[in-house]
Order: C-alpha cells, then structure tokens, then sequence
C-alpha cells in the first residue's frame, strides 16, 4: 500500500516541478536569471526563440547527463564536472545553430557560448539534477526551459513591434510608422524587462489579495 501510494505521488511532483519551471519559478521574471542573453539577442523574436530553444536544448540534455553520473562524480570536483558536460552540449548546439542557419548564427554570436557559463543551467544542475533521478531531472529541465522561452520569446516579441514594426519579419503597419529605434538597442531592453516584471508583479499581487478574499 505505501509501494502505490509513493507511485500515486509521483507523478503529481513531477508535474509541479514542470509547471513551476514555466510559470511560479520562471528563470527570468521570478528567479531574475540568464539577464545577459535576454537582454542582449531579445530584440528580435527570431533571435529569441533561437536563443530560448538552443538553451533549452543545452539544459535539458546536461540535467540528464548530470543526474546520470551524480554518484560517480567527487564532491571536490562536483561544479568543474558539470562544466565541463554543459561545455560539451554547448558545443553541439553551436554547430546544429550554424548548419541550421549561419545568419542566425552571427546573429546571435558570442552569447551561444555563454550559454556554458548561462546561470539557469549551472544552478538547475547543482540544485537538481545532481540530486535527482533522471526523469524528474529531464521534466524539471523542460519546464524551465519552455520558462526561459516564454520569456525571452515576450521580450523579443515586445521589442521587434515597437521597435521594427514588424513580427517575425513580417511588417505590421504601413509606411507611416515611426519604429521606437531605442526598443532593439540594448537599452530598451531593460526598459521591456522592466515594464513586464511591472506588470507580472502586478497581477499577482492581485491574484494574492483575491486569494485572501481583499478587494484586487
């Protein structure tokens, strides 16, 4: 009886550890993660979805590397280790990401290497993974992945309207718009990330007054 209701329960974990990695624990709006990447390609959603997925790839792929080997590898050695495995995935996703598509690739330039030394994907390693066994680790890994996503896909969504005009660049009003220049700069980035944490904190300062039966 306690066999069944251990297999009962797990099932339920795993998918709250999926949806808190997109939404509750989301790496960017909520854990305030990764910022170097989600500031510096979101200005495009091309851009960002590349981004989101060629790190996703990377963290799904070394979380199960890292919850295959947790027993083999020395305390001492624990972070250098996982390194070393994220490097290695990094390295897979840069050549698919120029055979796939070489402008995308300069697009995106140095930061697909920084995706080794990308926070969300170190701290998902050490903080679970090398804890876990392999399959929560690859639904974990998933769930904050598509996270990182949305989120970067929101920025880059945000900024290529207002900044170009145009959605997956495909233009979205007539000659006479005035694109906001300053919204595919680096600077309007912050601006962006600013404005939908705003918003984001604001809904759910809502939802936790209703939660509480006060007026929203």
């Amino acid at each position: 009886m306690e066999q069944q209701t251990v297999k009962a329960a797990e099932p339920a974990f795993e998918l709250d550890v999926f949806l808190e990695g997109i939404w509750k624990e989301n790496p960017v709006f909520v854990q305030v993660l990764g910022m170097c990447p989600v500031l510096a390609v979101s200005n495009s959603v091309v851009n960002s979805l590349s981004m989101g997925i060629a790190t996703t790839f990377v963290l799904i792929c070394s979380s199960a590397v890292v919850s295959l080997v947790r027993h083999w590898v020395p305390n001492q050695v624990r972070i250098a280790t996982f390194i070393v495995i994220i490097a290695s995935f990094v390295t897979v996703a840069a050549y698919l990401l120029e055979a796939i598509s070489l402008e995308i690739y300069d697009a995106l330039g140095a930061y697909v290497p920084l995706i080794v030394v990308n926070c969300i994907i170190l701290g998902r390693a050490e903080a679970f993974a090398s804890r876990h066994p392999v399959l929560p680790s690859l639904v974990s890994a998933t769930g904050t992945g598509l996270g990182f996503i949305l989120a970067i896909f929101m920025m880059g969504a945000v900024r290529e309207v207002l900044g170009s005009g145009s959605f997956l660049g495909l233009p979205l009003f007539g000659p006479h718009f005035e694109p906001i220049t300053v919204m595919i700069l680096p600077g309007g980035g912050f601006f962006v990330l600013g404005a939908l944490l705003l918003v984001i904190t604001w809904f759910q300062e809502r939802k936790r007054k209703r939660a509480q039966g006060g007026r929203p």
